[in-house]
């Protein structure tokens, strides 16, 4: 059977992909000298012409 992700949604939109990309970097920083696996972090872009940053992690 296949893994299916569960992902967390950031609760904010942002008007552009940089703000975004300012989230997802920051994101990625902060497990980057932990002793986790680092998550999985992708910035979507709604119909609205906004863009979301969800993330997931590893939790097997």
């Amino acid at each position: 059977m296949a893994y299916k992700p569960r992902w967390i949604y950031w609760k904010q939109t942002f008007r552009s992909k940089f703000q975004a990309g300012c989230l997802k970097a920051k994101l990625e920083e902060n497990w980057h000298n932990g002793y986790e696996i680092g998550p999985f972090v992708e910035i979507r872009k709604l119909k609205t012409n906004k863009y979301v940053v969800r993330y997931t992690y590893d939790e097997a």
